[in-house]
């Protein structure tokens, strides 16, 4: 499959005019600098530093328990990882809910201690005031409406959202509300499809969706949901575009009897520590690099 070469790093005015080019816009989570790599060499606009970490990394139940430490720390390896994509930290659960004023510390600290280039944050009308003061001192917003996690045990659940005319309504209202606060994208979760469509039209920011149907113009998926890496998660909103868990149990458990059997490691992935000559043979290489890991290279002689 031929990838995207991208070759300018992806900013928050591309963002807004990949919309008016109807360009769609292509957001995956990542939470460590080898998946960033790896994202970022696919042509992936967006990387998402969620607090979906706390379910997909730290095996919580829900996202409730993420620091904004622990999105800070995963920015700064995310980032650090990224040369292409545009990198976005959440704000977690109680970051911003207690006032503006916290909302605005905690977000400073996403982009200058995390080295994130924007924060999303969920909720509608009850946060354009402290929308509005971010993009008022120059901090990127993406917004995030319809089924909200962070709000999972208001919601009664991880439940559609937007069934009925007054709930459409309401979530029609905290977009347009949230455009006219400054937000440059908006993320719609778990929303009926023809609401998302209705609201993608009516807002001049690119929409991306999670289970909200085709019709945004942009969509994000949870990097281990796409690789297929739960066999327990398949929720109807997800595409595997691999499965990973049954080749990763695969290999390491073929690693795993190797090692038992005394098979691993042979000739090939050892070094051997004979003498070295004061001139090399005519028929030998004068040198040999042999990779350890990422940024460490031995070199044998």
């Amino acid at each position: 499959m031929e990838k995207r070469q991208q070759r300018t790093k992806i900013t928050v005015p591309e963002i807004r005019a990949m919309k008016r080019g109807g360009q769609r816009l292509a957001m995956v989570t990542a939470y460590d600098a080898t998946f960033a790599r790896l994202l970022d060499a696919c042509g992936v606009d967006i990387m998402l530093v969620g607090d979906s970490l706390g379910m997909v990394v730290q095996g919580e139940k829900n996202t409730l328990g993420v620091t904004l430490d622990h999105v800070i720390y995963h920015t700064q390896a995310v980032a650090r990882g990224t040369q292409w994509a545009h990198v976005v930290a959440d704000m977690p659960f109680m970051s911003y809910q207690s006032s503006v004023e916290e909302g605005l510390r905690n977000a400073g600290r996403l982009l200058k201690e995390g080295h994130a280039e924007a924060v999303k944050l969920e909720g509608g009308r009850r946060h354009v005031e402290l929308v509005r003061r971010l993009t008022e001192i120059g901090v990127p917003v993406m917004g995030h409406i319809g089924l909200t996690p962070q709000s999972v045990h208001a919601m009664g659940g991880y439940r559609v959202q937007g069934r009925g005319a007054d709930a459409a309504r309401q979530l029609v209202e905290d977009a347009l509300a949230l455009q006219e606060a400054g937000i440059y994208a908006l993320v719609l979760e778990g929303v009926p499809q023809e609401l998302s469509a209705q609201i993608t039209s009516c807002v001049g920011v690119p929409t991306i969706g999670i289970g909200a149907g085709p019709h945004c113009d942009g969509q994000v998926l949870v990097i281990y949901d796409l690789l297929g890496m739960d066999d327990s998660f398949a929720p109807r909103f997800v595409k595997r575009y691999d499965h990973l868990a049954g080749r990763i149990r695969d290999a390491v458990s073929t690693y795993v009897d190797e090692v038992r059997r005394g098979a691993f490691p042979g000739p090939q992935h050892s070094v051997s520590s004979s003498p070295r000559r004061t001139e090399p043979a005519a028929d030998t290489e004068v040198a040999e690099t042999v990779p350890l890991y990422p940024g460490v290279t031995l070199v044998k002689k």
